[in-house]
This record gives structure tokens, C-alpha cells and sequence, in this order.
């Protein structure tokens, strides 16, 4: 069989790149081996996580009207069972989507394992009916988007599905008694969160200092600040897990470090500490395809690999691992297959951790800044001045700009506080615009709304800022 484009993988970059190639009048194949088109962002990953975080989110308002507002609610009564099945109709019913979409594109979807015999030819692996007789598949143009899985250290395999990976924990087993999240980084507080607020006793261990690495220390401050409390102060930082093993139906876990020493012991360990890019056991020795030592696939801004018939999307060709990145990314690579000059060269992509408060930012951060020694105005407008954010109760938040001081254009924005993922899409816009701050200050917001603390941000620039005082540095004119 031969096709003119192949993608390899049915993710949120696979299938962008595929519709796209198929909307342009183009053959094109998915090759998948999931029996369902998503990735892990839909099957195993963002949707379900955030399906599992609103129950969450909706618990904790309940709590907090009982006690800030005197509204009474009886304490939660879980059917796992329920919140499972749930979760699980969200994904069935977004696949089946993607599944009709595909259909009605006219892209043919092969369940199979897609292993590279060379440059041009696909081996398939599986028993699936879709798979051609003689199991392999040409093609033109090849998009790499085989995704990434969870890392898993080998001293944390002891065989036991009480230790956990994202996919595990996501599966709602139970509900465990105790459970310890490993990594700090988003996906475990996120998933930390989900549990905590389903009644386990949750702790987190993470090596590094401070929780969420790589996101500005003061936008993780008031998250940090809430997470001690929904997990009764055990964060236990500078800390590293020595072993973990299966001792009497639970999990002895051994500490090594200022912030917790010694033994404890829990119902179920979720092991969180990255991603790594799913680029082995594809054959891409038998191509022309180079990887770094972390394993992506190195490319240029147009997704071109070092083999002319190979592109690479999304989490194979390299941080951020994010789905919204690999579906612009998919964009680029399907039109240069076309013969379009295009590149990616974003210059805001967002990342957003779906904690509460939520954590979003965008272009250049504070932190990257001070490192890169890079001169920038930073205006920050708190939410406690912010009338919609003291009716929600969510005044621990703030918003932030960072500003050229020179040409006076935005070139960052951080913001936390309840629905951050939702405003940054206003300041990815503002960036990748190359907008002043004077623009979004003289943009109309709508009051009261969150979405105001943006241009009450930009107006801090100025100090005209209404409800806060802080002198004048700039002319606003």
C-alpha cells in the first residue's frame, strides 16, 4: 500500500496534520496503534485530568461556601464508580468525534504499530483487519508524531500497580487511603489535587526546592501557599525518594533528604517526574532521523528532520510538550509538504497548570529574564484590588506584564488565580502581536471580570492604574 502522506501517531498533532493534508485534497493515512484516535492528551492525559479537576474544583467551592459563606452542604458522598464512568464518557465521546471527522475527511485510519524499515517504507505491526496484506506502507512524506510517554525510573519498577505513572492514577482504581505523588511538577499536583479533594491523605516529595521548576517562584507562591493546606503541610521539598517496595498491601517508601528522613508507608505511589519522547523501538536507525540525547528528533523551524522524507511534531521534536503546540506544529509541517514557506516561530507559546489557583504565562518569564540577563519593566496588578476576584473569593491571585523598557512592548505575561488558562489566551494574542502595553491599557475590558486585570496590569505601567497607587514611571501619551 502506498500513501502520499503517512502520520504516524493519531495524537492532537497527528490529527491536525492529517485533516489539514485531507482538506487540502490530499491522501493521507493515519497510522495508529491505539484503537482510538487522541493521544494521550484525550485518552490518558489533558481531557480526563481536567474532567477529574473540575469535580475537584466544585468540591472545594462547596467547602468554601460552607465556611466563608454560610451556606451548609453535607459533606461529599463519592461513587467512584460514577466519577469513572464519567470521566470515561467524555473520552468516548470526543474520540467518536474525532473517529466520524476522520471518516468524513476520507482519511483512512490502520490500527498498527508503525516501525520504520526505511526512509519511505513503513512495517505494520497488529492483527487489525485495517492493516494491508504484506503489512508495510510507503509513502512520500512521513509526520512523526508518536507523542511521549511518562518517565519511570528503574529503581521505582518493583512490579507493583500500586505504583503509579499519570495513566494509572488516572484509571480511579480507588480511592486510596494514603497516597504519595513523587515530582512536583504539574501533572502530580494536579492529580495530587484530584485525590486530595476525593478524601486521600496526600503527600508530596520533590528533590528540587520549590514546587513546579521552570515556572516564575512568584507566580508557584500562592499555589504553594494552598497546597500546604490541602495537603496538611506535607510537601517535603530538597527531598529524594532512596526506594520504594510492596511490603504488606503497601507501598514503604524511603526518604533522603531535610525535608522528610526515613520510612513511611502508603496505599499507592504515583510516580510523576516527566515525560520522555516516545522515539524508540520506531526503526529511525533505518532513516536518516537524528536524535539528541534526550531522545527527540531534531528538526528545523519548518519540522524537517535531517531525512527529506520525514517531519516531526509535538512531543518527539522537543519542549515544551505541550497538544497545543504540536497542532500548530502539525499545521507547519503539512504545509512545507505542500511546498508553502512557512516556519514556526511562535513567540508566545502558553503553558497552563490547572491547579486551583491556576498557573498560566506566556513569552519571556521573569525568571528568564533575570538569567538571560535581559532589561524588562515587570507590572503586576494584584487581585485583592479587583472587585469580580473578591466576589469569587480569589484574591491570592495577580497578574503580570513584562514590558520592553524601551519600545514599551509586552513580551511576557504570568498570571495566577482561578482561570488563568483561560485569560492568557489575551496576552499570547497581545505578544505575538508585538502590541505596547499602552495598547491593552487603552483597550476597553468588561467590569467586573477577571479579564480586566490584564489592562489594569498595563495600566500599572503608567501608574494609572485606578484602584491601587503606585506612582507614575511612564507617559501615557
Amino acid at each position: 500500500m502506498h500513501a502520499p502522506i503517512v502520520v504516524l501517531g493519531g495524537g492532537p498533532g497527528g490529527y491536525a496534520a492529517a485533516f489539514l493534508a485531507a482538506d487540502e485534497g490530499h491522501e493521507v493515512v493515519i497510522v495508529e496503534s491505539e484503537p482510538k484516535l487522541g493521544g494521550t492528551c484525550l485518552l490518558r492525559g489533558c481531557i480526563p485530568s481536567k474532567a477529574l479537576l473540575h469535580v475537584a474544583k466544585v468540591i472545594d467551592e462547596a467547602h468554601q461556601l460552607t465556611s466563608s459563606w454560610g451556606v451548609e452542604f453535607g459533606e461529599p458522598k463519592i461513587d467512584i464508580n460514577k466519577v469513572r464512568a464519567r470521566k470515561e464518557k467524555v473520552i468516548e465521546t470526543l474520540s467518536g468525534g474525532l473517529a466520524q471527522l476522520a471518516k468524513r475527511r476520507n482519511v483512512k485510519v490502520i490500527r498498527a504499530r508503525g516501525r520504520f524499515e526505511n526512509s519511505t517504507t513503513l512495517i505494520l505491526e497488529g492483527s487489525d483487519a485495517s492493516i494491508p496484506e504484506g503489512g508495510k506502507l510507503t509513502f512520500d512524506y512521513c509526520v512523526l508524531a508518536t507523542g511521549s510517554v511518562p518517565a519511570m525510573p528503574p529503581n521505582f519498577k518493583i512490579g507493583s500497580d500500586r505504583v503509579m505513572d499519570s495513566t494509572g492514577a488516572l484509571n480511579l482504581s480507588d480511592i486510596p487511603s494514603k497516597m504519595l505523588v513523587i515530582g512536583g511538577g504539574y501533572i502530580g499536583l494536579e492529580m495530587g489535587t484530584v485525590y486530595a479533594h476525593l478524601g486521600t491523605r496526600v503527600s508530596v516529595v520533590e528533590w528540587t526546592d520549590t514546587l513546579l521548576p521552570g515556572a516564575d517562584r512568584d507566580l508557584v507562591a500562592p499555589l504553594q501557599r494552598r497546597l500546604k493546606q490541602l495537603f496538611d503541610n506535607r510537601i517535603y521539598l530538597s527531598t529524594k525518594v532512596g526506594s520504594v517496595a510492596e511490603v504488606d498491601n503497601q507501598i514503604e517508601v524511603t526518604f533522603e533528604g531535610p525535608g522528610k528522613f526515613g520510612h513511611e508507608r502508603f496505599d499507592r505511589v504515583l510516580v510523576s517526574v516527566g515525560r520522555r519522547p516516545a522515539s524508540q523501538g520506531l526503526g529511525l536507525e533505518n532513516t536518516l532521523v537524528q536524535l539528541d540525547q534526550r531522545g527527540f528528533a531534531l528538526c528545523d523551524n519548518q519540522q524537517r528532520t535531517s531525512d527529506p522524507h520525514i517531519l516531526a511534531i509535538g512531543d518527539i521534536a522537543g519542549e515544551p510538550m505541550l497538544a497545543h503546540k504540536a497542532s500548530h506544529q502539525a499545521k507547519v509541517a503539512i504545509e512545507v509538504i505542500l511546498g508553502r514557506n512557512v516556519n514556526f516561530d511562535k513567540q508566545a507559546i502558553p503553558a497552563v497548570v490547572f491547579t486551583d489557583p491556576e498557573i498560566a504565562w506566556a513569552g519571556l518569564t521573569e525568571d528568564r529574564a533575570k538569567k538571560e540577563g535581559i532589561t524588562v519593566d515587570v507590572e503586576i496588578y494584584p487581585w485583592a484590588a479587583s472587585g469580580r476576584a473578591q466576589a469569587l473569593g480569589c484574591t491570592d491571585g495577580f497578574t503580570k506584564w513584562l514590558v520592553d523598557p524601551v519600545t514599551h512592548r509586552v513580551l511576557g505575561c504570568g498570571i495566577v488565580g482561578s482561570g488563568a488558562g483561560e485569560l492568557i489566551a489575551e496576552a499570547v494574542l497581545a505578544i505575538e502581536m508585538g502590541c505596547e502595553v499602552r495598547d491593552i491599557a487603552e483597550s476597553i475590558h468588561p467590569h467586573p471580570t477577571l479579564s480586566e486585570t490584564l489592562m489594569n496590569a498595563a495600566e500599572v505601567h503608567f501608574g494609572t492604574a485606578t484602584e491601587i497607587y503606585k506612582p507614575k514611571k511612564h507617559s501615557a501619551h
